[in-house]
């Protein structure tokens, strides 16, 4: 055998270690912890920094990052070199030599940044459709949508509605700013590269194909400065465009990637469904803004001698129209009589309310061929029935009202199904009127008994719906106020004015229901008024001891005290 020196154990121990180092994966510096002198650079680690070699300093090497490590006495670092993240980590190696392992974590952090790129994307679409779902208000949804992209998509943003009358409304927000609102008119849009067809929902133009110098003066603030990048996308709505939104950024070096434009087409698709369904609610509001407007109860008219007053209230407060209602009618050229209508329609809600405005027009028709109250009915009866709308019937009072002798008032009623009015004497006696009817529309043959009334000053006829004693509450609540409620109540109204009379009868039947659920309930009440006390003295009024008492309809005198 022959024996090795120490110089060529040292000698093949070197060589085997740096054999060994080589052949491992992972990123090894070997280094003198005496002067920090590198020993050894695998090839791992020449790799991923060629900047490392044996000889040199670990303070003075290419990684920044390994030197501060060794200046404060850290056992780690991270550091950014040559394009790519490094990690490394001291480990001593014995009292005399220490290694930094490095790990290269470039494919890492760019999988955490993508991951905490995609929970922004993520968040901001979820606050966009908190926000965007909040209202119903096209002019907040456009103003939502400028404020959201400036905060996440753009430095500016400028949201553009569909063409209307020849000009389009905009939106307009620039970060750090106020948003402003303007119109355009129809042929500057083409002024604006891609808008035109953003508004007509094409698909979006990439950024990178749009001139962002060809941007007109007028779509930002002067103090905005050159655009950089400019992005014009459709905002899709229900069938047809809501608009286009139109960001722009800043900076020489701006620019819309790949991944800000498809985010801003997700956002689009969510800003223009709410812009859109905010429209088509402002549609609907006006058009049941008119409807209801022709559908209301009407403002009654005062004939000389004759007071009117009317009362409503649908059993759904935001309809504010239902199946009950009340309906005034003036003299013709050849009838100087007043003629009222009151009725309940049967169902509740809009339906009930279409069928009332039938009813009320087919009314209107029949009064100005002056036809009386019996036969107003029998022909709505027949139209009823010959319209074709099974189970829709209506009852209902009519009746022509008109000036008699001495300030009293008579009426000639007549109904149909419904509950007789009701009649408030002066010394407080409440009586039905005795008239009953079939019910209109149910049946071909209808049955009318009309009667007539004549009203002393002072005294009244109320006309009511249904709802209005089959109001459920009190202390169970679920009892009906019921007619005699109503007769006590009319009764404690003795020489009140019908508005006052009226207001009392409503307000008890508020506090009875309290809250509750409720019919719609329609009064409609008809008073002669009372006459002013006369009196003379030597020619003059007010001067003589002798007055007439007009509360009894009579022509009682009395000594004046």
């Amino acid at each position: 055998m022959t024996a090795l020196s120490p110089a060529s154990t040292g000698e093949q121990l070197t060589t085997l270690l740096r054999a060994a180092l080589d052949a491992a994966s992972e990123a090894v510096v070997l280094c003198d912890a005496a002067g920090d002198t590198i020993l050894m650079v695998n090839s791992a680690a020449q790799t991923l920094v060629p900047g490392l070699v044996a000889g040199g300093t670990a303070v003075d090497g290419p990684l920044a990052g390994m030197a501060g490590a060794l200046a404060a006495g850290d056992d780690s670092f991270t550091d950014f070199y040559d394009g790519r993240h490094l990690q490394g980590q001291r480990r001593m190696l014995g009292p005399d030599h220490y290694g930094w392992y490095l790990r290269d974590r470039t494919d890492e952090v760019a999988r955490a940044d993508a991951l905490r790129a995609e929970r922004a994307r993520t968040a901001f679409l979820a606050e966009a459709g908190r926000r965007l779902s909040s209202s119903l208000h096209q002019g907040r949804c456009t103003r939502i949508t400028a404020e959201l992209a400036v905060a996440h998509l753009a430095d500016a943003a400028m949201v553009v509605l569909p063409v209307n009358r020849r000009q389009a409304q905009w939106v307009r927000l620039v970060a750090g700013e106020s948003p402003e609102e303007g119109v355009l008119r129809e042929q500057a849009l083409a002024e604006v590269p891609g808008l035109v067809e953003a508004l007509g929902g094409f698909p979006p133009i990439p950024s990178k194909w749009l001139d962002a110098s060809q941007a007109p003066e007028w779509l930002l603030p002067a103090g905005f400065g050159p655009i950089g990048a400019l992005l014009v996308t459709p905002l899709p709505g229900n069938a047809e465009p809501a608009g286009a939104l139109i960001l722009a950024r800043r900076g020489d070096h701006a620019e819309f990637g790949p991944e800000d434009e498809i985010l801003a087409r997700i956002f689009a698709a969510r800003a223009g469904a709410a812009i859109s369904a905010a429209g088509l609610y402002r549609e609907q509001v006006d058009t049941t803004a008119v409807l209801q407007a022709d559908l209301l109860p009407p403002e009654l008219p005062q004939p000389d001698g004759i007071e009117l007053v009317g009362s409503y209230q649908a059993a759904r407060e935001t309809m504010r129209i239902g199946g009950d209602f009340y309906d005034v009618f003036g003299p013709t050229e050849n009838s100087p009589d007043t003629v009222i209508a009151l009725g309940d329609v049967c169902g509740k809600g809009p339906e009930a309310a279409v069928l009332t405005g039938k009813v009320r027009q087919t009314l209107r028709a029949l009064r100005l061929v002056e036809a009386a109250p019996d036969e107003m009915l029998r022909v709505l009866n027949r139209a009823l029935l010959e319209s074709g709308r099974q189970h829709r019937f209506v009852t209902m009072v009519v009746g022509s009202v008109s000036r008699g002798e001495h300030g009293r008032v008579r009426l000639n009623l007549a109904t149909g199904g419904h509950p007789p009015p009701l009649v408030l004497r002066t010394d407080g006696t409440v009586e039905e009127v005795p008239t009953s009817g079939t019910l209109i529309g149910a049946v071909p043959r209808t049955v009318v008994r009309p009667a007539e009334v004549e009203l002393a000053p002072g005294e009244l006829c109320l006309l009511y719906s249904d709802g209005l004693t089959e109001a459920r509450g009190g202390p169970t609540g679920d009892e009906q106020f019921g007619e005699a409620r109503l007769h006590d109540a009319l009764a404690e109204c003795r020489g009140m004015p019908g508005v006052a009379t009226v207001e009392r009868v409503r307000q008890l039947v508020s506090d009875w229901v309290h809250g509750g659920t409720r019919d719609d309930i329609a009064m409609l009440a008809v008073r002669a008024p009372a006459r002013a006390q006369l009196s003379l003295r030597n020619g003059s009024r007010n001067q003589s001891p002798f007055a007439i008492d007009a509360r009894r309809g009579d022509r009682r005198v009395r000594q004046r005290s």
